[in-house]
């Protein structure tokens, strides 16, 4: 039986359910950044080249982020658990294609095939947990531990990776994907029933190719600028087209009578503020992830093993932060959580910013990690609840697509932006400095905003058309 939206009757455990999904995020985020210890390790063994070795983080990112937002109307349209179920069928293929993997191209091809994966499941899953738990207090919690588990996915890849590396193979960090997968494919549908928009309505097809081809060429620009600067031929008209093409989408959008994406879906207030926030939160964080392993390993000599077990504290700092997360929430609302953990996240990348060689790790890494990872747990799970506020059974799929595709695109702009200010202008302590001042900005744009029922973190419907 297909359903409009999920409702306490239609699901036979949410809890369960809650289970499968987060660990499927888990699986895909973890994706996002368990490549990074094992690269110089599936370079000797594959035998890449130097730019060819960049793409094989690249295509994930590329994948991933440009086609959220095609796919996550598509599970609007289509059917949310469908598109769920393919998409992580179609990643648990590709974690197999890359863990078997012989020459290069195949690997970058998986991994370009898993992040077109990870773009099906990922909106489609967190748009059945804010269908499930509709209530604002159920919400907060449910997308308090989803936000938490993503968290938990983007540090645990690099302890893993780290792990894997070492004490086995590379091939490894993939192979570990299929348990999860074939887990999901077989609980989820015996736990939620389908769900899709009730007013049955045309994809834009046109709005989809110009809004998937500017994130796309956005995307590319990016991460090509992290590689081989700003002035790059290829950057400079990766980007310009993104924004010929951002103008298309817009004018297509304003005309169309069914569009893609209602501009007044984007202009919803809580909504663009809560993406504004995890744009910069995720250009700090991901840049954060990125430099700090390549600092220990580097500045402080350790090998792959010892950098991954250096990054389990800033797990606990993360459960802890989504403890008093939803008490915080309750206490202070939604602006002034995001407020507070913002300017805590900044304080945390300030310590880790003066990590020098030589430095302790007790004395010099941990504090920096643990303050920095305590405001990441505290900020997430508010971030999905505040972006996600007011989205229907109409477009539910949507809110989700645009915040993980804002969380994709500020991770490739924090990259960009801050490995190319560590390489050459001053440094690893100049790029954190910035990354803490880019927060700082986010907990000023978020303090901007008017309270009221946007401070709740739950709008209603009045506040989308505002």
């Amino acid at each position: 039986m297909v359903i409009n939206s999920p409702s306490r009757a239609s699901v036979r455990g949410r809890g369960p359910a809650l289970v499968v999904l987060c660990f499927v995020q888990f699986m895909l985020v973890l994706d996002d950044t368990v490549v990074s210890v094992a690269l110089p390790s599936i370079r000797d063994d594959l035998g890449f080249g130097a730019p060819g070795l960049a793409w094989v983080v690249n295509a994930y990112f590329l994948a991933f982020g440009g086609l959220l937002l095609l796919f996550g109307r598509a599970a609007d349209l289509l059917g949310r658990r469908r598109v769920f179920l393919a998409g992580v069928a179609l990643f648990g293929v590709a974690s197999l294609a890359c863990g078997l993997a012989q020459q290069p191209w195949q690997l970058v091809a998986g991994r370009f095939a898993q992040g077109a994966g990870a773009a099906m499941a990922s909106p489609a899953a967190l748009s059945l947990i804010t269908l499930l738990f509709p209530g604002t207090r159920e919400r907060t919690r449910a997308l308090a531990v989803w936000g938490g588990i993503s968290a938990l996915g983007a540090t645990a890849g690099l302890v893993i990776s780290g792990a894997l590396t070492g004490l086995a193979s590379w091939r490894w960090i993939f192979l570990i994907n299929l348990p999860v997968a074939g887990v999901a494919l077989v609980l989820l549908p015996r736990l939620v029933a389908e769900s899709r928009a009730a007013r049955r309505t045309r994809l834009d097809v046109p709005g989809a190719v110009l809004g998937t081809a500017a994130v796309l060429c956005l995307v590319l620009g990016l991460l090509q600028a992290g590689e081989s600067g700003w002035g790059d031929p290829a950057v400079v008209v990766s980007l310009l087209l993104a924004v010929v093409l951002s103008v298309g989408f817009v004018v297509v959008e304003s005309r169309t009578r069914e569009p893609l994406v209602p501009l007044s879906f984007l202009l919803a207030r809580t909504r663009a503020v809560a993406n504004g926030a995890t744009l910069l939160f995720s250009a700090a964080f991901y840049a954060m992830a990125f430099l700090l392993m390549i600092h220990l390993q580097t500045g402080l000599r350790y090998d792959p093993l010892q950098a991954g077990v250096a990054y389990l504290p800033y797990g606990a700092g993360i459960l802890a932060g989504m403890w008093l997360s939803s008490r915080a929430v309750t206490r202070l609302g939604a602006r002034w959580s995001l407020v507070v953990s913002f300017l805590v996240s900044g304080v945390g990348l300030l310590l880790l910013s003066g990590i020098a060689p030589g430095s302790e790790y007790a004395t010099a890494v941990l504090p920096g990690m643990l303050v920095t990872s305590l405001g990441c747990g505290l900020s997430l799970p508010v971030l999905a609840v505040t972006a996600v506020a007011g989205t229907t059974g109409d477009d539910a799929g949507l809110g989700s697509a645009m915040f993980t595709s804002v969380q994709q695109i500020g991770g490739a702009v924090g990259v960009a932006v801050m490995v190319t200010l560590a390489t050459r202008h001053g440094g690893y302590s100049l790029a954190l400095t910035v990354a803490a001042a880019l927060l700082a900005v986010g907990a000023v744009l978020v303090a901007a905003l008017p309270g009221g029922r946007a401070d709740a973190g739950d709008p209603g419907p009045g506040d989308r058309e505002r």
